[in-house]
């Protein structure tokens, strides 16, 4: 492991390749880590001088939980399922892919497919003597036995109510010493929650029923591409209404309506989203009984329920809507320009309607065939509980990683006002041992922030390789992103990805490129991005049709897609840099083919 930036220019934190496991994507986790990894973060959840640490830790404890695995198979002083290379975080596929070599009943395709989508350069599967294992296949059978059994997740729910209460008690950060606060920030990390849990035991179960959702899944597609309906999976577990991540949206919708209603906020919102949360303050205090003061009522507890959420919600020097309000406001503001049919609402329950009615149709036509007719309905209750608990383990990590955001930005704004911090994420350069030594003995401490994030500049101005075999690239061979623009396409022309949801919808194509800059994003626009994460769901409710560069089965894009019936096409290559920004265009869902009209 690296700790310092070298002369070479290679990035100041990264893990070594696998030769065992020499796969590498940045499918899926693209999603969770967009940028450089900073150093904290990679100390806390990749690697330090310690050994391996919490992220890592957890997709080995998932794994092993599964049956797939035992811990002997993995290098007990090296990353195996995450490696950061170039200051980028990327997923191991070869970990994966040897999971659906051992399943029953899937494959390595199915595996590929449903976590990684279109990759290109990634090579085919190649079997390796130590992929065969009759002892795991036969827990992994024990597991899935589970899965298709399993009428809820109640370990999930008692995470989300110990969470709610850590919240509800949250220290005061005001009163506690620098020191103090770097301390609890990192034991929190480590095993601050209920009986020694912590961030590791809550990403084990997000990663364990992340991987177990595809399952059922799964079997929804083999059905329905065996009587000829592949179009009809998606369908199939959409409208839930239990999706953590889509939640917010419902909320942001309501006080869309309530700005859309009034002219007091609507003056307010005019005005642009930079600051739109002190005059929003500012306003409700001059009129307490007023609209300004029922939003900000209504506001309020909003962030206390999601403010977890935001762009990059993973790196805890990142912003999220508690710390920034005004991205939250920015969302809302896209919101209340939507017309009442949008309503997220009732789309799901027209959404969930159709689900029922298309889940009993296919039963009844599988009558004839019992034991396929039970595998569906045992598929069908599964994808029910699974899917969705998906990503409430996921928001229960990001809800548990906001709290330790919060006591960071208390400790960064003291030590920008003592002059030791040019700015209040300057921690996030720092490893959390290094937190004390830079406060005990100040000297120098400001060059070693700046040599670092002069690195991470550098590595965030360059395109990362998306697949890397064996040894990555140096970090200087790396070319800078917008170096080599792709041609833009013409009207007649199309772009080709992978069908996420189903449906065709026609509209101007908007490219956005951060999710907390949304003003460009009109309503009936077809959204053009390069991957999205829950601090994007917002801007779905009021698009036509949604394309991303990156994407799988199970992505966040096509999640939030399926909860709102959108027409959606991942693993669209460069269609940010392809689809010109304002064109009219078709995307087609179900083909997954994206039509330029008028350029």
């Amino acid at each position: 492991m690296s700790g310092q930036t070298d002369a070479s220019g290679a990035y100041f934190v990264g893990t070594k390749p696998s030769d065992r496991f020499p796969i590498w994507t940045r499918a899926n986790v693209g999603e969770v880590f967009p940028d450089p990894v900073k150093m904290s973060t990679f100390d806390f959840a990749f690697q330090n001088d310690e050994g391996i640490r919490m992220s890592e830790l957890a997709f080995r404890d998932a794994y092993v939980q599964m049956g797939a695995f035992t811990y002997d198979e993995f290098d007990p002083d090296e990353c195996v399922f995450l490696g950061v290379f170039g200051g980028y975080t990327y997923l191991n596929a070869a970990v994966g892919r040897i999971f659906g070599a051992r399943a029953p009943g899937i494959d390595v395709e199915t595996v590929d497919r449903n976590f990684f989508g279109e990759q290109p350069g990634i090579p085919p599967y190649e079997s390796h003597p130590d992929d065969a294992s009759p002892e795991a296949e036969q827990r992994i059978g024990e597991t899935f036995l589970f899965l298709f059994t399993a009428p809820a997740l109640p370990e999930v729910h008692e995470d989300e109510r110990n969470i709610a209460e850590i919240r509800a008690q949250r220290p005061d950060f005001a009163q506690m010493g620098n020191h103090q606060i770097a301390d609890w920030m990192m034991h929190f990390l480590e095993s601050g929650y209920v009986d020694g849990a912590g961030f590791r035991e809550l990403f084990a179960r997000h990663l364990k029923v992340s991987f177990l959702a595809a399952v059922p899944l799964g079997a929804l597609e083999q059905v329905c591409i065996a009587l000829g309906r592949p179009e009809d999976t998606l369908k199939l577990v959409a409208g839930y209404g239990d999706v953590a991540s889509a939640a917010p949206s419902d909320a942001m919708w309501q006080l869309g309506r309530q700005v859309a209603a009034s002219t007091t906020l609507g003056e307010l919102f005019d005005s642009g989203p930079a600051g739109l949360a002190e005059r929003l303050s500012a306003a409700a205090a001059e009129d307490a009984g007023g609209d300004a003061a029922a939003f900000s009522e209504a506001f309020a507890q909003f962030l206390y329920d999601f403010g977890s959420r935001g762009p990059n919600e993973w790196e805890i020097s990142c912003p999220s809507w508690e710390t920034d309000p005004d991205i939250a406001l920015a969302a809302i503001d896209r919101m209340r320009l939507a017309p009442a049919d949008v309503d997220p609402g009732r789309r799901r329950a027209e959404l969930a309607a159709q689900r029922e009615a298309l889940g009993a149709e296919i039963s009844a036509v599988l009558a004839g065939d019992p034991d396929t007719q039970m595998q569906f309905d045992l598929a069908r209750g599964a994808a029910a509980v699974y899917l969705p608990g998906r990503e409430r383990t996921k928001t229960n990590c990001v809800r548990y990683v906001n709290e330790t955001r919060i006591g960071s930005r208390v400790l960064g704004r003291r030590l920008v006002e003592s002059g030791l911090f040019a700015s209040e994420t300057d921690f996030a350069m720092l490893r959390f041992s290094e937190m004390h030594e830079m406060m005990d003995d100040p000297a120098d401490w400001s060059d070693v922030i700046a040599q670092r994030q002069a690195v991470w500049d550098d590595a965030n101005a360059r395109q990362e390789p998306f697949v890397i075999v064996g040894d990555p690239p140096p970090m200087s061979q790396w070319p800078l992103r917008g170096a080599n623009e792709l041609p833009q396409l013409t009207a007649g022309e199309v772009l080709a990805g992978l069908p996420g949801c189903p449906g065709i919808a026609r509209g101007r194509a908007r490219v956005v490129l951060d999710s907390s800059d949304p003003t460009a994003l009109g309503s009936g626009d077809v959204l053009v991005a390069p991957l999205t994460d829950p601090s994007w769901t917002p801007l779905f409710v009021s698009a036509s049709a949604v394309v991303v560069d990156v994407g799988a089965a199970l992505s966040h894009s096509v999640i939030v897609s399926r909860e709102l019936g959108l027409p959606c096409v991942i693993s669209a290559t460069g269609a940010t840099g392809r689809i010109p920004d304002g064109a009219l265009v078709e995307v087609n869902g179900d083909t997954g083919v994206i039509t330029v009209l008028e350029a």
